[in-house]
């Protein structure tokens, strides 16, 4: 730090300083905006099941957001897998998508988490359904004990996300 401000703390003292910390801390904060959550439209995205629209099975999961989001499709617990290449894939529609939607997925490794992100395989605008994935790639002796699968929209409109699966693949 500077000479000046050392010279001015010294001079303040540690009681004088003691009274800042409390005074900073206990109530000289002034409130910006208070968020009312009345209602889950208050949110900004709204998460249903769309049994019309769906790639396969009895539905799809749709989303409808006004602003970036990052939804968690699910996670996958005691997994041990190591020396592979694990893909996360999905398919994908969106509609009036202002922005892009893409897969997310986290792996915790060894005392880490370590995340990949298929940016480069996503949807945007209005689209019909696409296969989007993103890769892991695990050596021998790195074993993803637990897996996170999301979906990050970037933008707002609506998306819809069906055929989940995480697959194991030989390292080439």
């Amino acid at each position: 730090m500077k000479k000046w401000l050392w010279r001015h703390i010294l001079r303040i003292g540690t009681g004088a300083l003691l009274l800042l910390y409390i005074m900073a801390a206990t109530g000289n904060s002034e409130e910006l905006i208070r968020l009312p959550l009345d209602s889950t439209a208050s949110l900004g995205t709204t998460i249903s099941t769309d049994a019309t629209i769906k790639k396969e099975g009895n539905g799809s999961i749709r989303i409808t957001t006004l602003w970036p989001t990052t939804i968690c499709i699910g996670e996958i617990p005691a997994l041990n897998v190591e020396n592979a290449r694990l893909v996360y894939r999905a398919r994908v529609k969106s509609e009036k998508l202002e922005g892009h939607a893409f897969l997310e997925m986290w792996c915790e490794v060894g005392s880490g988490r370590y995340f990949s992100r298929g940016m480069d395989s996503a949807v945007t605008g209005s689209m019909d359904w696409k296969t989007l994935q993103t890769p892991f790639l695990l050596q021998t002796g790195q074993k993803a004990r637990t897996v996170t699968l999301n979906i990050v929209i970037n933008g707002k409109g609506t998306i819809w996300i069906d055929d989940v699966a995480l697959l194991r693949e030989p390292l080439q």
